[in-house]
Order: C-alpha cells, then sequence, then structure tokens
C-alpha cells in the first residue's frame, strides 16, 4: 500500500495472505512488516529511503547500498589483505578487483558515489597496509615510487594491473 494509515495497511495482511495461499506462498512474520517510507526499509542490498534533496524542500525516494552490503564487502577486502604469504601485489589485486567489481556494478544504479568513495579509500588503506607488512624494512618513500604508481595518483599497481577504482568504474 502507498497511501493511507498504519491501521489500513495493517488491515491489509489477511487480504495479502489470502491472494499468497493459492500460490503456495505465505508471509513470513519475521521479514514483513509496516513501516513508512521516511524510515526506510532494506531490500536486496539496497537500502530505500525518503529524503529531502538537498538545497530544496522536495523529497525524493533514494536507494543506497544497506549497512549490512557494506559491512560483507569491507570484510571480504579485509580477509584478502590480512593474509601472509608469498604472494604478489599482482595476484591480490587480480583477487580484489574481481570482487570488488562485482559488488560495484551490482550496486551503480543506486544513489551509491558516497559508499563508493568509502569503499575507495578503505581498499587503497588496507592494501598500503598489505605492502607495509610484507616490505618491513622499506621507507614510505621508496614505497610509493615502486608500487603506488597507478594513472589517478598513488594508485597500487603491480605488472599492469591496478586497484580498482569504484567510483569511476575501472
Amino acid at each position: 500500500m502507498v497511501c493511507g494509515a498504519r491501521a489500513h495497511a495493517e488491515a491489509l495482511w489477511e487480504e495479502v495472505e489470502a491472494v499468497l495461499a493459492p500460490l503456495g506462498l505465505r508471509l513470513s512474520a519475521a521479514k514483513s512488516r509496516v513501516g513508512h517510507i521516511d524510515e526506510g526499509l532494506d531490500f536486496l542490498g539496497f537500502h530505500i529511503q525518503r529524503r529531502r534533496k538537498r538545497g530544496t524542500s522536495r523529497y525524493y525516494v533514494y536507494t543506497y547500498p544497506s549497512k549490512k552490503a557494506l559491512a560483507s564487502i569491507t570484510e571480504k577486502v579485509r580477509a584478502a589483505t590480512s593474509k601472509r604469504g608469498q604472494r604478489t601485489l599482482a595476484h591480490l589485486l587480480r583477487q580484489l578487483n574481481a570482487v570488488m567489481r562485482g559488488w560495484c556494478y551490482y550496486f551503480r544504479f543506486g544513489s551509491s558515489t558516497a559508499t563508493f568513495h568509502y569503499l575507495d579509500a578503505f581498499s587503497w588503506r588496507r592494501v598500503t597496509l598489505w605492502l607495509r607488512k610484507q616490505h618491513p624494512g622499506i621507507d614510505w618513500r621508496t614505497l610509493r615510487r615502486r608500487y603506488l604508481t597507478g594513472d589517478p595518483g598513488w594508485r597500487p599497481e603491480e605488472d599492469g594491473v591496478m586497484l580498482f577504482v569504484p567510483q569511476r568504474g575501472k
């Protein structure tokens, strides 16, 4: 229901259950709830919420990546960069790029720019910390000259493989 009072929406539960029953479906009490669009809801990894557009007095419905979805990608980046071993930077970047590219392509249709910038900063920080752990005796200037030579500046790169830039899609 799009318009009406909370009492009207709660009265529709029986009607919805009656429509779904012949199809062999039923509503899950744990997953279904009645709420206002200003509170927002999470659906398929997106957080959908009505907010006021900055600089105006008009309200629009925005879709963002949910906090749970962002936590899942940051955990994957954290897990990939916490492993030590005989991997090369190029191998790590290929692994991270595949995961981040798929996640960003899924969420590109929402208002995801701020989330993409956060993911970019988080992944850059994790990769540079991984590099510092792999080369404990190296100073920052040498590390930057040797590994942070990517096109937009200070991007980790090795053997032609550069860290994925979520906000640019490259």
